[in-house]
């Protein structure tokens, strides 16, 4: 704290109690900055160790809150936060401390003033059991709120035990299933193809069973796909459901699996079985042992248990050098690199110009009209996605010949997104469900991203790219990054969205410097793209053939791209 603000506040924050000094400054603060290290380490005390909570000690819970709300007054917004927050820390401390009845009663009692005391203006209790619980303590209803609270336990017990149960034994018959599926040969013509975590036919792993369709047929392709996404297959794709016992069969006698994430921990290599990482991006950001220094985007991961998957690798596909260098570097194993393209990115050089008219007309994309690809990536240090632009916004300055067309990132594809309230107004179209994403780049005029890998598969195409990146700092800062995308970008850098804007609104998002920018970017990150990744990829892993013989990778400048909306209009 500034000492000028420690000086006017003193009074209050001097206090023992670090919980409310902490919300106090917040709340009284204009300004917040965070610091990128630990700036306070706390070492407490085993609960064991410490003399009883005294139950002024307890009651001073109620006081601090009542305290904080005083703060908040005439900011309505930051009341009720604050509310919800004091009554789920009532409840919470109720439930856990371990008081005695007449210190619990008391407390319960002052708890239920508080929370009727300082109610919003018209606050609705959440649904379902969470509102249940909040009406008894505003009713102060004590012995109803412990009967609730037996009654569920006990209810949790039954259910968790029931669970535990059909889980366990679920468990031992997939687990014997499995390895009597082992004991079988190792069937040669098999092959197990998963991309996304089962989430459907797309990626590398479908750019290369298609091409295996065409060079080796002889090899059968089943997909791992869940049980939603088998409704949205191609017609007559083969595939299982996770956890089946097909699904274990197939994975325990495929001589081949491929698929651009990990197949599950209990997943055996089995001699002459071959695995095929194929990855689903060029990294930017920190990858795998190298995410371990960054908290934010190493939370749950199991490193130990990444390396025995990584150590199952036959093989790691790569665009460039930069991302073989990485991934041997975050994925330390006995691994062959295929330094020969990403499949996903052949369709970038063998598309035409009726394909590209092709899907602009499924998106419904007038001829003439210049269409933006906005894609952000995920966010270590966010709870959901939030745009970061005001869309509405800049599709009213960019007018009404470009469309916008939105595509969050596949982390959130569960959650209610923030674009349902703009739907298709005919300049927004909510792309973020569409597959495959290579089309929505063959529709674009333009790209626009923050920290996404898109911006190097969408290079290959030779289009104009901008990136927004108006938390750069914070995001270097939380996930770890492998280069300065602020020096090195594919295009202009918008640091907010009036510069984005002034670079849409203009030709600077097109102009000779960025192009420059451009062909650098696609020298040094396009380097074996060039339309022939699938094939060279089935030559030398499924047919054997020797790396000499594989087709030679096409230089940058000898390459065509698909032609861009532009050209495919007039052509």
């Amino acid at each position: 704290m500034r000492a000028g603000f420690w000086r006017a506040h003193e009074r209050l924050l001097t206090t023992d109690d670090e919980p409310f000094a902490a919300y106090a400054a917040l709340l009284l603060a204009d300004r917040v900055a965070c610091l990128p290290h630990p700036a306070y380490e706390e070492r407490r005390l085993r609960p064991e160790s410490l003399p009883p909570v005294t139950p002024k000690q307890r009651y001073a819970l109620v006081e601090r809150y009542e305290t904080l709300l005083d703060l908040a007054a005439g900011r309505p917004a930051v009341h009720t936060v604050l509310y919800d927050l004091m009554v789920r820390d009532f409840l919470r401390t109720f439930i856990r401390a371990g008081m005695p009845d007449d210190v619990a009663r008391e407390f319960f009692h002052r708890a239920s003033l508080a929370a009727r005391r300082h109610r919003p203006e018209g606050h609705r209790r959440p649904a379902g059991l969470e509102g249940v619980r909040r009406s008894l303590l505003e009713q102060d209803a004590r012995a109803k709120y412990r009967a609730l609270q037996a009654a569920n336990r006990t209810r949790r017990r039954v259910r968790s035990a029931a669970r535990t149960g059909r889980h366990r034994a679920g468990t031992r018959l997939r687990a014997l299933q499995y390895r009597r599926a082992l004991a079988e040969p190792v069937d040669p013509h098999l092959a197990v193809f998963s991309a996304y975590w089962a989430r459907g036919v797309a990626c590398s792993p479908a750019a290369i069973a298609a091409k295996l369709a065409e060079l080796a047929p002889s090899v059968h392709p089943v997909w791992v796909v869940t049980a939603p996404g088998a409704a949205l297959l191609p017609p007559g794709t083969d595939h299982v459901v996770p956890g089946t016992r097909r699904y274990w069969e197939v994975l325990a006698r495929a001589k081949y699996l491929v698929n651009n994430v990990n197949f599950p921990d209990a997943v055996v290599k089995r001699p002459g079985t071959v695995h095929l990482q194929t990855h689903h991006g060029t990294p930017l950001k920190r990858m795998g042992l190298d995410q371990m220094p960054y908290p934010a985007a190493a939370r749950g991961l199991d490193f130990q248990a990444l390396l025995e998957r990584v150590d199952k690798w036959d093989y790691s596909v790569s665009a460039n050098s930069h991302s073989t260098r990485m991934w041997q570097r975050a994925y330390p194993s006995r691994h062959t690199s295929l330094d020969h393209g990403y499949p996903r990115n052949d369709v970038y050089y063998t598309a035409g110009a009726a394909d590209v008219r092709a899907v602009r007309e499924r998106l419904g994309i007038a001829p003439g009209h210049r269409a933006i690809l906005y894609a952000p990536t995920h966010r270590d240090y966010e709870a959901g996605w939030t745009p970061r632009l005001d869309l509405a916004a800049l599709a009213d300055r960019l007018g009404e010949e470009t469309i916008l067309l939105v595509r969050a990132h596949y982390f959130y594809e569960t959650a209610t997104s923030p674009l349902a309230g703009l739907r298709r107004t005919g300049r927004i179209i909510d792309v973020s469900s569409y597959d495959p994403v290579e089309e929505l780049c063959l529709a674009a005029d333009a790209l626009v991203t923050d920290y996404s890998s898109i911006m190097f598969d969408y290079a290959n195409l030779d289009r104009p790219i901008v990136i927004h990146a108006d938390d750069w700092e914070t995001y270097r800062t939380t996930r770890g990054v492998y280069f300065d995308l602020m020096a090195e970008a594919p295009g202009p850098v918008a640091r907010d969205q009036a510069a984005l804007t002034d670079i849409l609104t203009t030709d600077a998002w097109r102009d000779e410097r960025a192009a420059k920018a451009r062909a650098a970017f696609r020298r040094r990150f396009c380097e074996y793209d060039d339309g022939r990744a699938a094939e060279r990829v089935v030559r030398r892993v499924f047919l054997g053939e020797d790396e000499r013989t594989l087709p030679p990778v096409l230089p940058v400048e000898e390459r065509t791209p698909a032609p861009s909306p532009e050209e495919a209009t007039t052509s």
